[in-house]
């Protein structure tokens, strides 16, 4: 795409996002974007995409750190559920409750019978907040292995990026076949009518 075509493409698509608060402030309409992808796909530029012109009142982005010995004992959506958006709010989560369909199969951070459990609980979760009024849009990133590659390698080389190198990015080319077939699975076991 040519840049003066993407330029004016996400013009119309933030104005379109602008619109949308607007009347979700006006209305008391709540929101949940789950935003899910592999390392290096763009989980951060588009959230900064998204919220380059939201008023911050009524926008949060919420990246949760790994949980701590307290929430690892609680119930797994418990710590999802104290960032839900109140009323009028539109929430973004860069990564979110799908941790455990993804990198925790993956890298083995949680048991078989916990990662079952969670393919049976999420899409009844996702019913809940729909059915409170919360609307899910739930987005997944993909980029290909040489352009993973290519990213995660850049990031070693920039000042800027040094806060975005991570530990899982060492494993992420090394295991791109099984994060594919989490993600995969993730995808068809979660997908609802209510929250595809």
């Amino acid at each position: 795409m040519k840049k003066h075509e993407y330029e004016k493409q996400l013009r119309d698509l933030q104005l379109a996002l602008l619109r949308m608060q607007q009347s979700m402030m006006k209305t008391g309409e709540r929101a949940v974007v789950v935003l899910e992808g592999r390392d290096a796909a763009g989980k951060d530029g588009t959230i900064k995409r998204i919220t380059e012109h939201l008023t911050a009142r009524a926008t949060r982005v919420v990246a949760l750190p790994k949980p701590s010995d307290v929430q690892l004992g609680q119930w797994y959506f418990q710590r999802y559920v104290d960032h839900l958006p109140t009323s009028g709010q539109l929430v973004i989560f860069n990564r979110s409750w799908y941790n455990r369909a993804g990198v925790e199969v993956v890298m083995g951070f949680s048991t078989e019978a916990q990662q079952a459990e969670f393919l049976r609980d999420a899409p009844d979760f996702e019913r809940m907040l729909v059915e409170s009024g919360i609307r899910i849009v739930k987005i997944w990133l993909d980029i290909d292995k040489s352009e993973q590659k290519e990213r995660l390698e850049a990031r070693k080389d920039d000042p800027l990026k040094a806060l975005k190198i991570s530990d899982m990015d060492q494993v992420a080319q090394v295991r791109w076949k099984a994060y594919s077939k989490a993600r995969d699975t993730m995808l068809e076991r979660t997908h609802t009518p209510l929250a595809p």
